[in-house]
């Protein structure tokens, strides 16, 4: 899987070569060739590089609590088809062949790969949205070289993280470290696949902390990644982001780059995130994502002095939401918000990050500046409907229906390459109620190829993530006896109860 890139800012690396001879530092130590140190006058010496494997912490403890439970995540793309399938009879397939003129070419699928991070022995594996977003087939390879087939079990293209499973017992696993402690200059190791290259770490420190790159598609986005400059490459993208305990911190994302490969600088989501996403998902089937209504934005220097703001430090806010919980806590335009829960935040990214671990209905406290004096409320957060209640998503079991894959012999007949039948339909449910019959089969959703059970669940999944519970499902499919049928599903809509 191609790892996401930053194309827009070249960023270099400095390679320093070692010597063998003995240095002084200016601290007055003396670094010798064997490992030792000896204290000596101090010198007007500006640094010291030394060969001793003493100047520099010990990965491999780290390295094998991590490789065993790191995976290499491939994954299948089919190639998108004209019409219903029916090549032979494609006005496109006429034009380079002509009519009727012999079988039609298959396509072959398209073929990715990317790393993901066992995080129970059951078979829950966490990874990057953007490695199986657009998947058909999912296999996970385990270190050992065991190969199963994953499913989705929820996505947040929020946090660009996604939740996979796999039918395993007794796996090896990450322990969750906290990136909170994380510090700037901190040793970190980066674990994935990069170019297919299984099982390979590397080393770097952490460069930066709640960096915000604006490579996520969304609105709702919450990007406050680890920077760091162990070498991260297409293929690294779920992989694990680790401290030299061999913690998982991060989970590796994008690079910074102009031609795709690693150029000095890869970021990582924080596993503050990734743990309450996953959490989220394993409980509810979807991310409950809180908000305090405002809009916000960084503070400069030429702002501070248009707005005659005294600090640097904080977030502005821009805009308070009507009805929000902002609002309700007399937050105002104008405001410098300066703490969430008694933690400093100094950017958006560090807001968005401090508030997104939470669910509506909890309460943060908030301290701001207005008009140079602190103050501190405690605010509730919302959902994006504007209440405190949680989202429970029943995925595939909303729609009401039993699901097989199309028989050889319907594919034959209605001249398709794949697809998933409804063989059984429950009376008030979301399908009948949008007129959709028992025999569909369906071939697309949200024009997402569907050939398999698998498929209508993941699509269903993903339609329910953060941010797009309010989003209609849309169904194309076909009929035994060849009508091409369309189909909007309201998933708001009450089901079996709505008839009552």
């Amino acid at each position: 899987m191609k790892m996401k890139t930053l194309s827009t800012v070249l960023l270099s690396t400095c390679f320093f070569v070692a010597s063998a001879q003995n240095s002084t530092s200016k601290h007055g130590q003396e670094i010798v060739a064997n490992g030792g140190f000896k204290q000596t006058p101090i010198s007007n010496a500006t640094y010291v590089i030394g060969r001793s494997a003493a100047a520099f912490p010990d990965f491999t403890v780290a390295a094998e609590n991590t490789v065993n439970a790191v995976v290499h995540v491939k994954t299948k793309i089919q190639p998108k088809s004209f019409g219903n399938g029916n090549l032979q009879n494609d006005p496109f397939f006429d034009f380079f062949f002509g009519p009727g003129n012999g079988t039609p070419r298959q396509i072959e699928p398209q073929m990715a790969s990317g790393s993901g991070v066992i995080i129970s022995t059951d078979g829950y594996i966490v990874t990057n949205n953007h490695v199986v977003s657009e998947s058909d087939n999912i296999q996970v390879v385990l270190n050992d070289k065991r190969t199963f087939t994953a499913t989705v079990v929820g996505s947040d293209p929020n946090t660009d993280i996604a939740l996979l499973k796999i039918d395993a017992k007794e796996l090896p696993t990450v322990v969750f470290g906290n990136s909170d402690d994380l510090k700037i200059g901190e040793w970190v190791l980066a674990v994935g696949n990069p170019f297919n290259l299984t099982s390979t770490v590397t080393a770097g420190i952490v460069s930066a902390k709640a960096r915000n790159i604006n490579i996520i598609a969304s609105d709702l986005r919450i990007e406050a990644f680890i920077q760091t400059d162990a070498a991260i490459n297409p293929g690294n993208s779920g992989g694990a982001l680790v401290n030299t305990k061999g913690e998982l911190v991060g989970i590796n994302t994008a690079i910074a780059s102009q031609t795709g490969s690693y150029a000095g600088y890869g970021f990582a989501v924080p596993v503050s995130i990734v743990s309450k996403v996953v959490a989220d998902i394993k409980q509810f089937g979807t991310v409950q994502r809180a908000m305090m209504g405002v809009k916000i934005r960084d503070i400069d220097d030429d702002f501070a002095k248009e707005k005659k703001i005294k600090m640097l430090e904080g977030v502005y806010v821009d805009e308070v939401t009507d009805r929000s919980a902002a609002m309700e806590a007399g937050i105002k335009v104008g405001d410098v918000i300066t703490k969430i829960n008694e933690i400093a935040v100094k950017s958006a990214s560090e807001l968005q990050e401090q508030v997104g671990r939470h669910r509506p209905g909890d309460k943060i406290s908030v301290t701001y500046l207005r008009e140079d004096k602190e103050k501190t409320v405690t605010v509730m957060l919302r959902n994006r409907q504007g209440d405190t209640g949680l989202i429970k998503n029943k995925g595939i079991e909303a729609l009401g229906a039993s699901f097989e894959e199309v028989s050889d012999e319907l594919k034959q007949k209605l001249h398709i390459s794949g697809g998933v039948q409804i063989v059984g339909l429950q009376k008030s449910s979301l399908l009948s109620q949008a007129g959709v019959q028992k025999g569909l089969v369906i071939l697309k959703i949200n024009n997402k190829p569907v050939r398999k059970v698998s498929d209508v669940e993941s699509v269903v999944n993903a339609n329910n993530s953060a941010g797009e519970q309010d989003r209609a499902l849309f169904i194309s499919g076909i009929y035994p006896n060849g009508k091409v049928a369309y189909y909007a599903i309201d998933p708001n809509r009450e089901g079996d109860k709505a008839n009552q």
